[in-house]
């Protein structure tokens, strides 16, 4: 067992107001499988950064082992995979190389074609199993599953469970709770870690963030009354005061030492009072800064006065005249939120652009009502690209209600004077999101909408959706939000004729 250290670590970028860690400290067993999480923009991929020695930064991080980081870059992408695998460790054998492919249940015929050639699954693959091999390295494995199929996902889960330790950062809730047994979380004010997976740290932390709100609660009630008793405490020491200076009834002179008594007496009573306002008030200071604010988001689905929508019989896409998956019928009813399930390759995102109107080759029937309006969100960010006022002017979009939806999921008052392609991908993947929800029409498609988006804006669509019930049809590979978002599932097999 090794441990790193984390010792008043402070970050913030050149330029930047805010720093990303403000004198953080902690402690790591690198024994752990350690699942990193925060919302976008919270320093995830920068702290991975910090522990290569990447960036300069305040404090110190001791550790007695080295990193390696997944994604590396391939540098020549036309090598064979294993000359990849080689370069990355290049005193393992070729059998053990074949069988890290067989824990992914990956055949080995992968390995001698070009890299460039190989789906993004497969690449995926070549590159762990290249740095599991190389050994003897700490592994900082960022956002792996994006795009994987479930059934390559799945393959992932088991080949990490046999594995030792590593940092792995995610949004995919199912995938962190099968595989880490401690979540690193970064929070508002501080990283905090626990042991367990997603589901225990989700549980502990709606727990804490109660329990703050409920004393955050009493302590502004103990405060509002201490201070009218403070006050009416301070006014009758004020009035006894005032008394020394009368006479009674008999015209007698009235025991002035015992009224100063009283008036002293009164005065310190509000004195205690105030100190125990003071007390409570930095009591009350401490609560609430690691709860995050996920107001609700809205969308405006525009019903269609037609029903069904699209008809589907006998369906199959083609390329080069071969069709790509078996045939498929469906209707699409107002309403109605379909997934389109099926490995990688399958036609999934053909299928949408089939929706579209794209000029897509197909055999079977195929039939979509006139006039139909269709909010779309692309897997790709790569054409994004100027200030967030020109992308809602150009995209037809209202710009108030489309910077209010990104508020919303997590967009600070900096983001929205940059540039969108300087944009980290998950800030990129909430435009997108944001633009769509904030269109009027009668069926959203979104082809993978989720990757790189972090866990509390996933949660935040999801409430939208089943708020608000639009047409939506979707490829998606985050299991929870299909389980919890899908009225119906499109199962695409792969045609093996």
């Amino acid at each position: 067992m090794s441990l790193i250290n984390v010792n008043n670590l402070t970050f913030g970028y050149e330029g930047s107001i805010n720093n990303v860690f403000e004198n953080v400290s902690f402690n790591i067993d690198t024994d752990w499988k350690l699942g990193l999480i925060g919302r976008n923009g919270k320093g995830k991929t920068t702290f991975l950064k910090l522990l290569l020695g990447e960036y300069e930064y305040k404090g110190t991080i001791s550790k007695n082992v080295e990193f390696d980081y997944f994604p590396f870059e391939v540098k020549n992408k036309e090598k064979m995979a294993i000359e990849i695998v080689n370069g990355i460790a290049p005193n393992v054998e070729d059998w053990e190389i074949i069988k890290e492919l067989n824990l992914l249940n990956t055949n080995a015929e992968i390995l001698y074609r070009n890299f460039c050639s190989l789906s993004g699954g497969e690449q995926i693959k070549i590159l762990l199993i290249s740095l599991f091999l190389k050994g003897g390295n700490f592994l900082l494995i960022d956002e792996p599953t994006n795009h994987l199929d479930s059934e390559t996902k799945e393959n992932l889960v088991e080949y990490l469970k046999k594995k030792k330790s590593f940092i792995l950062v995610s949004h995919d809730r199912d995938f962190l709770d099968k595989v880490v047994d401690h979540i690193i979380s970064i929070n508002n004010t501080n990283i905090d870690i626990q042991k367990g997976n997603f589901t225990s740290w989700k549980e502990n932390k709606e727990a804490q963030d109660n329990f703050e709100q409920t004393q955050n609660e009493k302590l502004t009630k103990d405060i509002n009354r201490l201070e009218i008793a403070s006050k009416n405490t301070s006014k009758w020491s004020d009035k006894i005061e005032k008394t020394k200076y009368n006479t009674n009834n008999s015209g007698c002179s009235i025991d002035r030492g015992y009224v100063g008594h009283q008036s002293a007496k009164m005065m310190k009573k509000a004195k205690v009072m105030e100190k125990r306002i003071e007390k409570t008030i930095q009591q009350k200071s401490t609560l609430l800064h690691n709860i995050e604010k996920a107001d609700a988001l809205k969308i405006t689905p525009l019903e269609s006065r037609k029903s069904p929508l699209i008809v589907a019989n006998n369906l199959q896409i083609e390329y080069n005249k071969k069709a790509i998956f078996d045939k498929v019928s469906f209707e699409i009813e107002n309403g109605d939120r379909i997934a389109i399930t099926g490995k990688n390759g399958a036609g999934k995102s053909s299928i949408l652009k089939l929706i579209m109107g794209e000029e897509i080759n197909y055999t079977g029937n195929f039939k979509k009502i006139n006039d139909i309006k269709i909010s779309y969100v692309s897997q790709s960010t790569e054409n994004l690209k100027g200030t967030l006022k020109e992308y809602a002017k150009q995209n037809q979009v209202d710009e108030s209600i489309f910077k209010a939806m990104l508020s919303k999921m997590g967009f600070t008052n900096s983001e929205f004077e940059s540039d969108i392609s300087k944009m980290s991908e998950g800030q990129k993947k909430k435009v997108l999101i944001a633009k769509s929800i904030s269109e009027t029409t009668n069926i959203y498609i979104w082809d993978e909408p989720l990757n790189y988006i972090d866990i509390l804006t996933r949660i935040q669509i999801e409430e939208v959706i089943l708020k608000y019930k639009p047409t939506l049809i979707f490829v998606e590979h985050d299991e929870a939000f299909v389980k919890k978002v899908a009225t119906k599932i499109i199962k695409l097999e792969k045609y093996l004729k």
